[in-house]
């Protein structure tokens, strides 16, 4: 739309008589832009489930890598993008990032016309879905130069909750757009039984799975053009003062991304099981540390005009209260994307087999009629965790964000150890199904407080931070959380091929006391060098 020179929001009157028109307009357009990334970066956990549905010759543990490694690589693409709008303008980064989502797109649908589909295809085109999870990181940070500090819990709630609302967009979507042959390709026949939002798709009925990727070509190419001719660059010294031509912010977009690309692969080259990686998970937590840290580096190591800019905005990893707030940020945010890419596969895993004692031995390969359907019911959670995080911003706006994001670890420790309980009793079941209603209402309080949760850590955040650093920190801090996404399911799938799926909930309940205690520590403890930011 235009390139803005003159920009300050806190100041009552340029609010009143500019701001509010010009910010509201970038957010509704970054809103269904941020949704279509969510979808993209997410989309592996409902496509699974059908490929499980469908018969594709791949494992349980296998189909479980595809939303790791989006995960993984959604979540280090983060690390760039949290500079993308200092180097490149806002509406450079939104267009050509939206743009890139094309991509993995067509190149999903293409692969899934066929189950002969190797697996190291789904896994490359699992890797370029993590673009959409890269962009939760500028899109943030654009938002949060547009508004107040006084708005940033409710502005930056919306931008990110219904931004997150792509997980449960994608999750209603998908499987109804699978029941229909509108973009050609021949069907496949659901060898067990599947679902949509409605209910239960019997075996031996007609899907057209392939849809999943090619039907959110009708969503981003519209959204590119929208993002170029409707946003805006702010070209104020404290937001992007010298980003040069659109196609030289493209180019600077586009290395730094793929810088990102390779610590993320000799990561996952490390961490994923033979035939493709080494199977080190034993040491997939300092791995993803070596992951960050080689990808900060190899920022580090660019030269000409993107070095002094990187520079300034890497001064947040001197500040101490930038990785406390990674953290805290990570139980809320890193919660809410790893349930979202694993939870409908947990369920269709221990739900959907029953778990019977053979010879001494458990197995759990037999289907189970009675189970419920994954499709119909995963979309629920991240629908609330998504649609609650405006409300957790809009709470932490009156009372602080620091006191709710409190109440948020309680219940997360409480709701997560339910969940666990349930979780082992299903899997040690003939007939797990008596155990999904207390299960499934106990997660989506899990979702839900992981929603206001990530509501109040942007107003913490906001205020801790000053107006130049708050936008990288939301970035950096986004980009962290994010590698939820790969440990979450990772976790699940490993645990589940142990046969004891409980113990992931424990280990993340524990996690959850320690950032209760960082919280009240820092910020609202008698010691805290900000009262209940």
């Amino acid at each position: 739309m235009a390139d803005i020179y003159e920009w300050d929001v806190e100041d009552e009157a340029f609010w009143e008589s500019t701001g509010k028109k010009v910010a509201k307009r970038n957010l509704w357009i970054s809103i269904p832009s941020l949704l279509c990334g969510f979808a993209v970066w997410l989309y592996w956990s409902v496509i699974t489930v059908q490929m499980l549905n469908l018969g594709f010759p791949f494992t349980n543990a296998e189909l479980f890598t595809l939303s790791a490694i989006a995960g993984l690589t959604g979540a280090s693409l983060r690390i760039p993008s949290s500079f993308f709008i200092r180097l490149a303008g806002g509406r450079n980064t939104i267009f050509f990032t939206t743009a890139l989502l094309m991509i993995p797109a067509v190149g999903t649908g293409f692969a899934l016309l066929s189950q002969d589909t190797p697996l190291w295809v789904f896994q490359l085109l699992a890797g370029l879905s993590g673009l959409g999870g890269g962009n939760f990181a500028s899109s943030m940070s654009n938002i949060s130069f547009f508004y107040p500090k006084r708005m940033q819990g409710l502005s930056l709630g919306l931008n990110a909750g219904l931004g997150n609302a792509g997980v449960t967009t994608m999750q209603v979507l998908i499987p109804l757009v699978m029941t229909f042959g509108f973009f050609g390709g021949g069907s496949m026949i659901l060898e067990t039984t599947s679902g949509t939002l409605i209910g239960k798709i019997a075996e031996g009925t007609e899907t057209w799975i392939h849809n999943a990727g090619f039907v959110w070509l009708v969503f981003l190419i519209p959204l590119a053009f929208l993002g170029w001719f409707k946003m805006d660059n702010i070209r104020a010294e404290h937001v992007s003062p010298n980003i040069g031509s659109p196609l030289n912010s493209f180019v600077k977009i586009a290395g730094m991304l793929g810088l990102a690309f390779i610590p993320a692969a000799i990561g996952l080259f490390f961490i994923l099981p033979s035939p493709t990686g080494l199977g080190w998970t034993w040491a997939k937590y300092p791995i993803i540390g070596l992951v960050i840290w080689g990808t900060v580096l190899l920022l580090k190591q660019l030269r000409g005009e993107i070095r002094p800019n990187l520079e300034r905005q890497f001064k947040i990893f001197g500040n101490k209260h930038t990785w406390i707030m990674s953290v805290i940020y990570t139980m809320t945010f890193g919660s809410f994307i790893g349930y979202s890419a694993g939870f409908a596969l947990a369920i269709k895993v221990i739900f959907g087999f029953q778990h019977l004692l053979v010879d001494g031995v458990m197995t759990h390969d037999l289907v189970n009629s009675n189970g419920p359907s994954a499709l119909t019911f995963a979309w629920m959670g991240p629908f609330i965790g998504a649609f609650i995080r405006p409300v957790g911003g809009w709470i932490a706006d009156k009372v602080g964000g620091a006191r709710v994001t409190q109440w948020v670890s309680v219940t997360m420790i409480a709701s997560a150890l339910g969940v666990a309980y349930f979780m082992k009793q299903a899997y040690q079941s003939a007939t797990p199904e008596e155990f999904f209603v207390p299960f499934f209402l106990l997660f989506l309080v899990l979702f839900a407080a992981t929603g206001v949760g990530n509501g109040s850590t942007f107003r913490t955040i906001a205020m801790v931070f000053d107006q130049e650093q708050a936008g990288p920190v939301l970035g950096w801090t986004s980009a962290v959380a994010a590698y939820g996404a790969f440990v979450v399911p990772q976790e699940f799938g490993e645990q589940i091929t142990k046969t004891t799926p409980e113990i992931a909930l424990y280990a993340f309940a524990i996690f959850y006391a320690i950032c209760l205690f960082l919280n009240w520590w820092y910020y609202l403890g008698p010691k805290a060098e900000f009262q209940n930011p």
